[in-house]
């Protein structure tokens, strides 16, 4: 069993960053894809990120490529989103999750986090 726990979330303006970290922690197959996803108001849950555990292959959703970067500390397990160039339609709730299908759908992933919301203000 893997526990996952997100922190970092918070209100920024327009164009600034936020680094989300996910700690995690139980067994954890060096198989495993870590992902975050996140949920806008009103909307279904959204592919944003996700990363083979080793770190070496990383995926992004269109909307998010270029300015979000996902990667791990592997001395931790850790798991981090740094995002740049914050825009209002990024306004979420940001989850974590691990699986061990190499997918971008939430079903796919066995193991979440709580959330930790991300608000940003034009």
């Amino acid at each position: 069993q893997v526990q996952l726990v997100e922190s970092g979330g918070g209100l920024v303006q327009a164009g600034g960053s936020l680094r989300l970290s996910c700690a995690v922690s139980g067994r954890t197959p060096s198989n495993w894809i870590m992902g975050w996803f996140r949920q806008p108001p009103g909307q279904e849950r959204q592919f944003v990120s996700r990363l083979t555990w080793s770190g070496r292959f990383t995926t992004y959703a269109d909307s998010v490529r270029g300015r979000f970067t996902i990667s791990r500390d592997s001395a931790t397990g850790t798991v981090y989103l740094q995002m740049n160039s914050l825009k209002p339609d990024d306004t979420a709730v940001y989850y974590c999750a691990a699986g061990v299908v190499l997918s971008t759908r939430p079903t796919d992933f066995r193991s979440w986090g709580q959330g930790t919301q991300v608000t940003v203000s034009s």
